[in-house]
């Protein structure tokens, strides 16, 4: 069951890292030829989230490369407060911090060499939870 309170997907929360390298590509009105993680329909066009390697075999073009990571608490899409927190947490560590939600879980795609201090802001903020 998807979980609604704040305080028990802090308690719970735990992120993992998906393997690879990504890349955010503005595709105007063309679907990826490659595999994809994400598709957002913009005004603008459709961006797809690659993985780098499949990126570049294309020779699409992108200025951002990061690490995809996915917050393991299953957290329902009418949830208040989880993506603000986490937000808020990478934040004060001066981590950009691009979000993607889905039906099971909120996914935060940050600088790759951030990526290590992303997970230990991300768990510090479950341990203060626990210990409030």
């Amino acid at each position: 069951m998807a979980e609604t309170d704040l305080e028990a997907m802090l308690a719970s929360l735990t992120v993992s890292r998906r393997d690879g390298e990504f890349v955010f590509v503005n595709l105007g009105s063309e679907l990826p030829s490659v595999g994809f993680h994400a598709l957002i329909q913009e005004n603008e066009g459709i961006t797809a989230v690659l993985g780098r390697a499949d990126a570049d075999s294309e020779g699409y073009e992108y200025d951002f490369v990061g690490a995809w990571l996915t917050l393991d608490v299953f957290s329902a899409l009418e949830a208040v407060g989880l993506t603000a927190a986490v937000s808020v947490a990478l934040a004060a560590e001066a981590i950009p911090a691009n979000v993607i939600a889905a039906v099971h879980h909120d996914h935060i795609v940050v600088p790759l060499d951030r990526a290590d201090d992303a997970v230990r802001c991300i768990e510090k903020l479950r341990a203060d939870s626990v210990t409030e």
